[in-house]
């Protein structure tokens, strides 16, 4: 009986062992794109095997660098990136890259191996099974949604049944079939795991930590818990701060006002004053730095086109994909959009939401008309609107219909769209910051029609009540695809045409 508690001794501490391994270590690292771009300034951080933490900060502090940084695509400028002992990590990123949408599932697959994988199938089916997709494997990339692409990114991930799984944005496109079934899957998940998201209830339903990369400071701030529990931790820091600074204020004036009166005193006096403006100057070294709060986008409206009171859209008909056959079916409506009318549209995931928005968007499907003059805002969720070779500036400045810069620069600020950020081109940017550009569109071009695909994918959630109230209160005619329950009941909605039924 003893040999046998020795040996479950044995077996507890090796296991312990092995969940307390450090698997992935930053040290003393440092990397910027350019002297004016700096993410990380001498940072570190490390965590163990089997930990599910979120990379957390505002739009553009650089989340998804650190991705690039842990898979080697991007070298330090300065410092160390450490992984464990023969450590392999997979990565879902957030799109599906151009020439990759040319390959068939199957392809598409093997692509995430670099040997041969034979019988490869199975192994496909059991990553698409996780996702909840049924994905023919002749089938392309391309011939699928993006709800559905961003299950075949999450599978292609998991495929790999790798030591460090990182998934950026992976709620992004999905429906609330496709992230119940990614939550239970890494509810499950028994290794280490690192999610880029900005949906905090997501979230909070498996991690255990969060690593938040400060843009001010460019550090990475570990702290243990979910999302609120950080919130917490950071507000009782902030509110400790702030108390030390008022003692410290308080005693550098006291300081001050004593070297003023010896130093009118002369003589001996001035010495005495001297000392005392001195160590004045060394409180004030004392005192901390406050970290200051992601900020968040001004109160914004986009203004409606002024000039329609009548009827702006019809629908009589339109086309959906089946989700069975995978192929088009027409259906017959009745729909009509006026000024202040609210249209939800909804459906799983394939059934061809994001098709049916863009040709209501350019006005090429059969059975739909716009009223002659009507400015449509279309804001689609991969930014393909957006030209990504155009400076900010450009882009902005050319949807309006009587050209401003102050009038620009002014709507830009309210987006966090200042400074270097106006001149740097729009590929360039992070896909939150293209997000809040788009925004930043629709308010200078005043449409009369707007059509959103999934506009709270890529934004932090601070945005989002903002955003909310935005497309509450917009007084033209909007319609709106979005599969985020608490995003949509902020938002005045008067019909729901789902494409399902």
């Amino acid at each position: 009986m003893a040999t046998n508690s020795n040996n479950n001794k044995k077996e507890d501490q090796n296991s312990s062992a092995v969940r307390s391994e450090v698997v992935l270590r930053f040290e003393n690292a440092s990397f910027g794109f350019g002297h004016n771009h700096p993410i990380l300034t001498d940072t570190s951080f490390s965590l163990r095997r089997g930990m599910k933490v979120s990379i957390m900060g505002q739009n553009g502090a650089g989340k998804s660098t650190i991705f690039k940084l842990i898979i080697g695509e991007l070298k330090l400028d300065e410092g160390e990136v450490e992984n464990g002992r023969g450590l392999t990590v997979a990565l879902s990123r957030q799109v599906i890259l151009p020439a990759e949408r040319e390959l068939t599932v199957r392809e598409f697959f093997e692509k995430c191996f670099d040997h041969k994988v034979y019988d490869i199938d199975p192994k496909i089916n059991g990553a698409l099974e996780v996702v909840n997709l049924h994905a023919p494997h002749d089938r392309l990339v391309k011939s699928f949604s993006g709800g559905q692409q961003a299950r075949l990114l999450l599978a292609s991930a998991i495929i790999q049944n790798a030591d460090l799984l990182l998934l950026d944005e992976p709620t992004n496109n999905l429906d609330a079939a496709g992230i119940a079934h990614l939550t239970k899957f890494l509810q499950q998940y028994d290794k280490t795991c690192i999610v880029i998201s900005h949906d905090a209830e997501f979230l909070n339903s498996f991690i255990g930590g969060v690593l938040y990369l400060d843009v001010r400071t460019q550090k990475v701030e570990q702290y243990a818990g979910n999302y609120f529990d950080v919130l917490r931790d950071i507000e009782a820091r902030i509110e400790k701060e702030n108390r030390l600074n008022a003692q410290l204020a308080k005693k550098i004036q006291e300081n001050k006002d004593k070297a003023n009166f010896f130093a009118n005193k002369g003589g001996r006096m001035r010495l005495l004053a001297k000392r005392m403006r001195e160590e004045a100057e060394e409180l004030e070294e004392e005192k901390v730095d406050v970290r200051r709060e992601d900020k968040t986008i001004r109160n914004f409206v986009i203004p409606a086109q002024p000039e329609f009171t009548a009827e702006i859209m019809h629908i009589s008909s339109f086309t959906t994909m089946s989700p069975i056959t995978h192929k088009p079916v027409k259906r017959v409506a009745n729909i009509s959009l006026k000024r202040k009318q609210h249209l939800l549209l909804c459906g799983p995931n394939g059934i061809g939401k994001t098709t049916l928005l863009e040709a209501l968007a350019n006005g090429t499907t059969d059975g739909t008309t716009i009223a002659e003059g009507v400015r449509v805002g279309y804001y689609r969720q991969d930014f393909s609107t957006l030209d990504f070779e155009s400076t900010v500036f450009d882009a902005l400045l050319k949807v309006m219909d009587r050209p401003s810069e102050e009038s620009m620069r002014a709507t830009a600020s309210g987006f966090l769209i200042s400074g270097n950020l106006m001149h740097k081109k729009i590929g360039m940017l992070s896909e939150g910051q293209k997000g809040l550009v788009a925004f930043a569109q629709l308010v200078l071009l005043r449409p009369g029609l707007l059509i959103f695909d999934e506009p709270t994918n890529h934004i932090n959630f601070r945005h989002l009540p903002v955003i909310a109230k935005a497309l509450d209160q917009y007084e033209g005619a909007m319609i709106l695809v979005s599969h985020v329950p608490e995003f949509l009941a902020q938002i005045r909605i008067d019909d729901v045409l789902d494409l399902e039924k």
